[in-house]
């Protein structure tokens, strides 16, 4: 089984770039896939999620996405004491 490659959101969006180019010049989309080392399926999901954007908007996203997982941990625990102490007080 081939080791996964994980690609940042800075390579990706280079990548789709270069795809750009490449669909530009008449390469049909398999063909850019494989120049890039990934399959078509790949490619339709990263132009989904990636295809507007530059670096900069990339990191923010990914900075927003990391605080956004912070914050559900919070409210979770949060919840979970909030829970708790409930129900401590229901037995009192």
């Amino acid at each position: 089984m081939p080791k996964k490659r994980r690609f940042s959101t800075e390579q990706i969006i280079m990548k789709l770039r270069e795809a750009e180019v490449l669909i530009a010049q008449g390469y049909a989309v398999p063909e850019v896939a494989r120049q890039l080392g990934v399959s078509k399926q790949t490619y339709y999901r990263w132009r989904q999620e990636y295809g507007g954007l530059d670096t900069t908007q990339a990191k923010k996203l990914r900075e927003l996405e990391q605080e956004n997982g912070r914050l559900k941990t919070l409210v979770a625990d949060l919840s979970l004491d909030n829970a708790i102490l409930k129900e401590v007080l229901s037995k009192k």
